[in-house]
């Protein structure tokens, strides 16, 4: 099997500070988990901002000072949130792609998130897959339901997305499809050819799922975006939902890529790893 590529989702847009001490808020504090995560056996950080307040926000500056602080802390695939928050516009999620992110994830398609709605229509996706061509960054297919997939060809279809691609299926979400061992083999079975993949289950469903992904020869997302407990009761924090798939990985006899080797795997072009955010913005602003 390949090594197993370990991408850690600290922040994401629906936890609040309250429900967590462990919630990184400031670019900084997103900088010290990096340092942790990457010390613990990460390879890649999906990342979503807040203000100071906790608040979410795709604020470019904002963007910019955090991808500087990982840079700073790690040698961490970097990658952008191009869902932000629920209510974000299309221009909003695509914002901090101008800092030219190794990789964003590109939400497959529109999907019912609790009582609310996480609009991806094909209008909104060759928006995004638009943005990301623009300043090279390679998607990463984000599908919360089986047929998602089946739009992640038809935009392949028409040119506007190259196969094979890295393909993450977020199982578990309320409205998505179910976070279960046998959703997730039909998920793999349903890949178009070549595609590398991984799974984040959301919740309790974290673990069982992380796990058989490594078996099946995967990849795994875990974080405080998807679960926010190691055990019933007990809040985590990333290091430690890294180092508990890391050990597993190890007595099932998997090695743990390093953050280069996520690159071979992924087919990321090599890049400075030093890049300056702040410029980027100016530059572009």
């Amino acid at each position: 099997m390949e090594p197993l590529i370990v991408t850690v989702a600290p922040v994401g847009a629906e936890l609040s500070p309250e429900q967590t001490p462990h919630l990184a808020v400031t670019p900084a504090q997103l900088g010290a988990v990096a340092a942790k995560v990457r010390a613990a056996g990460a390879a890649m950080i999906h990342v979503h901002c807040r203000n100071d307040d906790g608040s979410n926000t795709h604020d470019v500056a904002r963007f910019a000072a955090a991808y500087a602080a990982i840079r700073a802390a790690s040698d961490l695939i970097v990658q952008f949130s191009t869902g932000g928050a629920i209510g974000m516009t299309p221009a909003e999620r695509a914002a901090p792609l101008v800092l030219q992110p190794e990789m964003a994830p590109l939400s497959c398609g529109t999907v019912n998130f609790g009582d609310e709605i996480f609009e991806n229509s094909f209008p909104i996706m060759r928006g995004i897959l638009a943005e990301m061509h623009r300043f090279g960054v390679r998607p990463e297919l984000e599908v919360f339901d089986r047929g998602h997939l089946s739009n992640a060809v038809r935009l392949a279809k028409t040119g506007h997305l190259q196969l094979p691609q890295h393909v993450d299926f977020v199982l578990g979400v309320p409205g998505g499809l179910d976070a279960s061992v046998e959703n997730l083999v039909e998920c793999v079975r349903a890949l178009p050819s070549g595609c590398t993949w991984s799974v984040a289950g959301i919740g309790r469903m974290q673990l069982p799922l992380a796990t058989v992904a490594v078996a099946m020869g995967g990849h795994v997302r875990v974080g405080l975006e998807d679960n926010i407990y190691y055990s019933r009761g007990r809040l985590a924090t990333n290091e430690e939902l890294v180092g508990r798939v890391v050990r597993i990985a190890g007595e099932l006899g998997r090695p743990v890529a390093t953050p280069d080797e996520a690159r071979r795997i992924l087919r990321l072009p090599v890049r400075a790893l030093a890049p300056s955010a702040a410029g980027a913005v100016t530059k572009r602003a």
